[in-house]
């Protein structure tokens, strides 16, 4: 089963609001077919699993494992529960359940009124953190939000500096941390600033420095202060600009009105409704300090550095041990975990 975790990460930001899902063929204690789902609308990991193995006469003996459960309705590929019958397979062991509608509980119901034997719960807790993202946009109907900052070792994330300030960022963190928020990038749906951020760093919020594709960039924007020198509008990259104001933006980038009583829930909620399942949140202080207060997160990242600021922009502050903790190079990585975050997801 570790192996389909494995192999269900590979699809991390390649599924949209899809699960990312991991499948092991295994004849005799040796794996003999594996496979992942790849990519929105492509074949499951079942199936790739099972189109892997070189002898499919050796799939009536062979026990399929897989991260979740197999489908059971028709969407853009056939159900894997169908294929996994039609095969053969005898015994099947997913670690969770599908929480989505058209499944819960039905892939596993069909498979074994086929006959197949079926055992559930294999490093479940494993695998709802591995598909913490969907199981939060199917349960809650909201985004799952990561927040992610970088601080001075004297607790400050920035200088005090205008919009437009020629010396640009200070670089807190070390080069190969910020290689890894570029890869953290390509595993979110979408990456959200706040104006402040994109007047004074005028960010791309792409993934130049790793591969795979770029997450759906979102700004707040709500007294249209943004002109169309910010690096955001520049309509390349899907992109969502909430705003107060008539804007008309050229290539891909839409605008959704928010007068002043727009708030951070009805934001998720917009973005739910746009089928946006996770957020990567890279600043500035007042949005991080907007989606802690509101309740509004799952996630924080938080990269602490060796330099000092003495004085300048005071980083958010999450009055709790960190869930896991980091050392890369001289800068410390701590991951926090909002256990209330459900409370807020309906």
């Amino acid at each position: 089963m570790r192996r389909c975790f494995e192999l269900a990460r590979l699809g991390l930001g390649m599924t949209r609001t899809n699960p990312i899902v991991g499948a092991v063929v295994v004849h005799n204690d040796r794996i003999i077919g594996e496979g992942y789902h790849h990519e929105f609308g492509g074949p499951h990991a079942e199936v790739n699993a099972i189109r892997s193995v070189k002898d499919p006469l050796l799939l009536k003996q062979s026990t399929l494992y897989c991260s979740l459960e197999p489908c059971s309705h028709h969407g853009k590929t056939p159900p894997c529960s169908m294929l996994i019958s039609q095969k053969g397979i005898r015994r099947v062991v997913v670690s969770n359940l599908d929480p989505f509608p058209s499944v819960n509980g039905q892939g596993i119901r069909q498979l074994e009124e086929s006959g197949i034997e079926v055992e559930t719960g294999c490093l479940e807790e494993e695998g709802l953190h591995l598909n913490r993202r969907f199981f939060h946009y199917i349960n809650y109907k909201r985004p799952y939000v990561i927040l992610k900052w970088a601080q001075t070792a004297d607790g400050f994330i920035d200088l005090e500096r205008e919009p437009g300030d020629q010396e640009g960022p200070r670089w807190i963190s070390e080069e190969v941390c910020r290689t890894l928020v570029h890869k953290w990038r390509s595993e979110e749906s979408a990456i959200m600033v706040g104006t402040n951020t994109v007047l004074t760093d005028n960010p791309r919020l792409n993934t130049r420095r790793w591969t795979g594709g770029n997450p759906v960039r979102i700004t707040l924007d709500r007294r249209g202060r943004l002109t169309n020198s910010a690096h955001i509008l520049d309509g390349t990259q899907d992109t969502i600009v909430f705003t107060g104001v008539q804007r008309n933006y050229s290539g891909k980038i839409r605008t959704v009105h928010a007068d002043p009583s727009y708030e951070l829930v009805d934001v998720m909620e917009e973005l739910y409704d746009q089928q946006i399942i996770s957020v990567f949140v890279e600043g500035g202080a007042q949005m991080h300090n907007s989606f802690l207060a509101s309740g509004l997160w799952d996630e924080a990242r938080v990269f602490t550095g060796k330099m000092s600021f003495s004085q300048g922009v005071k980083a958010p502050e999450i009055n709790e041990k960190p869930d896991e903790l980091f050392n890369i190079g001289d800068s410390k990585l701590e991951v926090f975990r909002n256990r209330d975050s459900t409370l807020h997801g309906s």
